[in-house]
């Protein structure tokens, strides 16, 4: 039996925009609304006048409501020329937005079990929601098992039905879809299989592919040029930690961005040893990386016209015999020293290396997000984002993550950090000595390191990024790839601004 090497890598399914639906669908995938006296059926042109009033009649006869995301599958009309009907539904027309389309859609890429040829209209409320809930819906992550389960079929096929002056836009989306399955994949990956090098090698190969400039730094570099943060977190580990430089560079970019992510590939809290229960999930701990590698990646295949630089610092934080201390100083990047007090604290280290470094090239903007604290999950849930940073830009980052659908909400930095951060033997200290606050405090210790005059924003997704729970809408269990969809859509907004 060969030996897995690299990501486990998910399947999704496979969309293509046509004028028409292909002569070899076998399902029809269309849309319905909860009206006040029961299901409504638009018009589309996936079916005449008689098929639809056929269809409506038999989802009556079976209950469908056309509530949000109810799948009810019929068997087709007779004149349809396709076996079955899929009707998701929208709920209420007045209220159906972006996100409950892009829910609705990966609903039903989710529901259907078997491969098939699924034809669509639900385009004509909307391309990019229907691309993006299509293939982040219809994502199935296999593992690594030894026979095929079911988690192992290939997603079905899909077959937007539009004009072809939405091709651009279809295409943008794809692109977005697929850079946040890779997000996913690396998020899912174990961490005997992803680890600073393997790392390392991956995002340099997929990076090449799309024309980023690579630069890698190993331990001995990083030892070399003073990334004590990095090190000191990587030193437990038999496997060292690596710094990963992506870089796109178009001529005619008039800004320039900074993405930091946190790359632990996987967290035991070193020598502030976590419990064993539920350890087995920080092989996400690298989340916000696997983002902003996916965001880079995407920004180039869109052609985007803003340099971006991703900076993006790859350790695994074990209590091996070389581990850092709680009480040990360390001196990150740039000179700023800093007091260990809990070797768990350990992603706010390595951040704070790269933040300095990414500083150092004086971008316009730096974004950086990170599953970074239990206290954004108590403070705002799992499923909504904290961002801290400079006031206006993090207001604005929280707005498109919620109008993107990757919920975020704007969080203060807190005056009383300001001095509790200070350190009696160093110049900070890396945790508070107080439970309140802990999202914000870590927002106060990276904010040491950011450059002056530069807007930025820190995205804590520590619940976000990793689903413990069941799958909804087009969230799956495991990996989600949040925020990938509110950085690409940032990285846009920037590149369009004058």
């Amino acid at each position: 039996m060969s030996q897995h090497t690299g990501p486990a890598r998910g399947a999704f399914p496979e969309l293509k925009l046509e004028k028409k639906a292909p002569k070899n669908a076998q399902a029809l995938l269309i849309a319905a609304f909860k009206g006040e006296e029961g299901i409504e059926l638009p018009g589309t042109s996936l079916l005449k006048s008689a098929a639809l009033r056929e269809a409506y009649e038999s989802l009556i006869a079976v209950g469908a409501t056309g509530k949000a995301n109810e799948v009810t599958r019929i068997p087709a009309p007779k004149k349809a020329e396709v076996d079955s009907i899929i009707a998701v539904g929208l709920g209420d027309a007045e209220d159906l937005d972006a996100e409950t389309l892009r829910r609705a859609a990966g609903s039903a890429a989710r529901s259907i079990s078997k491969v098939e040829e699924v034809a669509t209209s639900l385009g004509d409320f909307g391309i990019a929601p229907t691309v993006e809930g299509l293939i982040l819906g219809g994502y199935k992550f296999q593992g690594l098992r030894s026979k095929p389960g079911k988690d192992s079929e290939q997603p079905a096929a899909f077959t937007v039905v539009a004009e072809k002056s939405a091709r651009e836009e279809f295409e943008a989306a794809k692109i977005t879809a697929e850079s946040v399955v890779i997000a996913r994949d690396l998020v899912n990956t174990p961490s005997n299989l992803l680890y600073p090098e393997s790392y390392a090698d991956f995002l340099s190969a997929q990076a090449k592919e799309v024309g980023l400039e690579v630069e890698i730094l190993d331990e001995k570099a990083l030892q070399k040029q003073g990334f004590g943060g990095i090190t000191a977190v990587g030193r437990g580990s038999a496997r060292p930690p690596r710094l990963v430089r992506l870089s796109w560079n178009p001529k005619k970019a008039k800004k320039h961005v900074a993405l930091v992510g946190k790359g632990i590939t996987f967290d035991t809290g070193g020598i502030s040893l976590k419990p064993g229960s539920g350890m087995w999930d920080m092989i996400s701990d690298m989340g916000g990386s696997a983002a902003m590698a996916a965001s880079i990646i995407a920004a180039a295949k869109l052609n985007l016209p803003v340099k971006i630089t991703a900076t993006l610092p790859l350790a695994e934080n074990m209590p091996g015999d070389n581990a850092t201390r709680p009480g040990d100083v360390i001196t990150h990047y740039g000179g700023i020293t800093s007091e260990v007090l809990n070797t768990d604290a350990e992603g706010r280290l390595v951040l704070a290396d790269a933040i300095a470094r990414a500083s150092e090239d004086k971008p316009d903007f730096l974004i950086e997000t990170a599953t970074l604290t239990g206290a954004q999950m108590v403070a705002l849930g799992g499923r909504t984002a904290g961002v801290m940073g400079s006031e206006d830009f993090r207001d604005r980052m929280a707005s498109i993550g919620r109008e993107v659908g990757e919920n975020a909400w704007a969080m203060p930095l807190l005056e009383e950090h300001d001095e509790s951060v200070k350190s009696a033997s160093a110049d900070i200290r890396n945790i508070n000595a107080k439970r309140e606050g802990g999202m914000e405090y870590a927002g106060t210790y990276l904010k040491h390191f950011v450059g002056e005059g530069i807007e930025w924003a820190h995205i804590d997704v520590a619940g976000p990024s990793f689903n413990t729970t069941g799958a909804y809408g087009y969230t799956p269990k495991m990996g989600t790839g949040v925020p990938t969809r509110t950085v690409i859509a940032a990285l846009c907004e920037i590149a369009e601004s004058k």
